[in-house]
């Protein structure tokens, strides 16, 4: 797979795949630019190098309408601001017109294209839609790694029409922090897994195992565990169809000498809506009529000993509800402890970019992934599509 300074770019016709999913506000603003950001790099070695940029990118679910809505015009705005530049915006991201405006213009031009997903043949990798997305194309950058888990045309089938593709910078950065977090990694490591339910993240946890010394787990999905271990959790949160997979797990954690670590407390209330009747219990004298909300002092004691014993922690997952006060506590804490750690410190998913930001330590982790559901795949060491294809494409000869 060719990383970016790998490609002429000169006087060439480049299709970046972007990831400006962002959100808008209410005057349809964008909110939060981190992933904006984050592509800039990328966009500037294109441009600077005397291409003609292309950005493609979808925004929302619109789900094949073409809905106002979901227009990226107000993306386009706010990323010229962020570059000092000009970003011509496209209104269709296919089609005649479009192709007209990029084989006039002069090189160095930077234009970004309508909302892919107003066509239902992006998510269906549909090739004809995906040809005429690399009408006049001479090379894919493909920089958008939060989509490269999804086997769409601007993602996965466009690669196949065009004669030269590469990974952007963010994308290869994402592929860097992975081997050196899961691949390659300073040991002891530490996993971090947070989250409502085990359902979700039972493959992480099973492909993980074997990978670290110590796995931390919080969040919701603790309870399932607390009760294969034959605690009473109350009114908790429980998937009772995975009380017996969390007891197999746990067996195969023993058996691997992978240290599982489980709350020892708890910040407990009659539901998140009571929080003036909180009480800190041990996990093992959980009120029955209360719900497990947030780990206890002791957990974040014990969590933040084995944090500070790691060369390696990697973090998916709240360990409360922390968008509700006061049971953000432990969440917060818990980053805090993370950002002031030694060791290499890697986080992703979006509940935990939330938790990050709320706790003002985003700038102290060493890299915190873009992407959400594609960050989790790959700790679930799944083969993200997106990724597949560039590596296919530069076996292939044109």
């Amino acid at each position: 797979m060719k990383n970016l300074d790998e490609v002429v770019l000169e006087k060439k016709v480049v299709f970046l795949r972007a990831d400006f999913n962002v959100p808008l506000d209410e005057n349809r603003k964008v909110a939060d630019d981190t992933r904006l950001k984050a592509t800039i790099p990328t966009i500037e070695k294109i441009a600077n190098s005397g291409a003609k940029l292309v950005i493609a990118s979808h925004l929302g679910r619109p789900k094949g309408e073409k809905r106002p809505e979901f227009s990226l015009e107000p993306v386009c705005e706010h990323l010229s601001k962020l570059l000092n530049r000009p970003i011509l915006f496209i209104p269709d991201c296919i089609g005649e017109e479009r192709d007209k405006r990029i084989s006039e213009a002069e090189f160095g031009t930077i234009f970004l294209l309508e909302n892919v997903r107003f066509y239902n043949e992006e998510t269906k990798n549909d090739p004809d839609f995906a040809r005429k997305l690399a009408n006049g194309i001479d090379v894919f950058v493909n920089d958008a790694f939060a989509v490269s888990h999804r086997a769409h045309a601007s993602v996965h089938a466009i690669t196949k029409f065009v004669e030269e593709c590469a990974a952007g910078y963010q994308l290869m950065k994402e592929l860097k922090y992975y081997e050196r977090a899961l691949l390659k990694p300073a040991r002891p490591v530490t996993f971090v897994i947070g989250g409502a339910k085990v359902s979700t993240k039972i493959g992480v946890l099973e492909h993980l195992v074997d990978k670290c010394d110590r796995m931390i787990i919080g969040g919701a999905m603790a309870n399932t565990f607390l009760k294969a271990l034959g605690k009473s959790v109350g009114r908790s949160l429980v998937e009772e169809d995975y009380v017996h997979i969390a007891k197999d797990f746990l067996k195969v954690a023993d058996e691997k000498r992978t240290e599982v670590i489980l709350p020892e407390d708890a910040l407990c209330a009659p539901s998140p809506d009571e929080a003036e009747k909180t009480v800190e219990v041990p996990v093992d004298e959980v009120p029955d009529d209360m719900m497990i909300l947030d780990i206890g002092t002791k957990s974040v004691d014990l969590f933040g000993k084995t944090i500070a014993e790691s060369k390696t922690i990697v973090w998916n997952g709240p360990v409360g509800m922390f968008e509700k006060k006061p049971f953000e506590k432990g969440t917060v804490r818990l980053a805090e402890i993370i950002a002031n750690s030694s060791g290499l410190k890697v986080a992703g998913g979006g509940d935990t970019v939330a938790a990050l930001k709320k706790s003002n330590v985003y700038d102290r982790f060493d890299y915190v992934s873009t992407g959400g559901g594609a960050f989790l795949e790959l700790l679930e060491g799944k083969v993200l599509p997106g990724v597949a294809a560039l590596e296919e494409c530069g076996k292939t000869e044109r």
